[in-house]
């Protein structure tokens, strides 16, 4: 199980470890070639809150929300992407914190090949269905124990509060008043910054 010293953290409430993994790295090994990639924004969803999936209780589709922390939920969406979330707080709770962007270190020929016609490099990973493309994710990660390749979270120092935006999450309709985006401050891979 992940849950070292160094993950512990990820009991946590789900707000609290979205803006705690901004800086941590994703690492995913594709035939024996390494992607590495800095999260820059996130989300956190809880069972308390109407815009989650684990609103309305454990189903088949779920239940790894509910599952240990430090697994991966991913599910999909629109009949078209997937999107890669973390699972936080005690076993039981349905909570996790959704990955919205990352910041590429390493691997970019290998995200290109992935994203084709995409002529910036900021456009290959801004958003929680790009970064899945560029990961080359699916379903078949579901519940995967991100401390084993070859999908694996790295977790780095963490940010100071002067680097992180806090503001409201994006693309949904119900309990929209929550600041629970997270996101690096002037970082151009975040989905979407706010405006003044």
């Amino acid at each position: 199980m992940l849950m070292t010293n160094e993950f512990g953290f990820l009991d946590q409430s789900a707000w609290l470890v979205a803006r705690r993994l901004l800086g941590c790295e994703l690492i995913r090994e594709i035939d024996g070639r390494i992607i590495c990639g800095r999260i820059v924004e996130t989300e956190a969803y809880d069972q308390a809150d109407a815009a989650s999936h684990s609103y309305r209780g454990r189903t088949a589709r779920t239940e790894v929300m509910f599952g240990p922390p430090g697994h991966a939920y991913v599910y999909f969406t629109y009949g078209l992407h997937y999107c890669l979330n973390v699972v936080t707080g005690p076993a039981g709770y349905g909570s996790a914190v959704l990955i919205r962007a990352i910041e590429p270190i390493t691997g970019l020929d290998l995200i290109q090949a992935r994203r084709p016609g995409i002529k910036s490099s900021y456009g290959l990973t801004n958003g929680p269905a790009k970064l899945c493309q560029a990961l080359s994710l699916s379903r078949e990660f579901n519940g995967h124990d991100l401390c084993q390749s070859p999908l694996k979270l790295v977790i780095r120092q963490p940010m100071v509060t002067k680097d992180i935006i806090r503001a409201k999450r994006i693309g949904i309709t119900r309990d929209t008043h929550r600041l629970w985006r997270f996101y690096v401050k002037q970082n151009p891979f975040v989905s979407r910054p706010m405006t003044t």
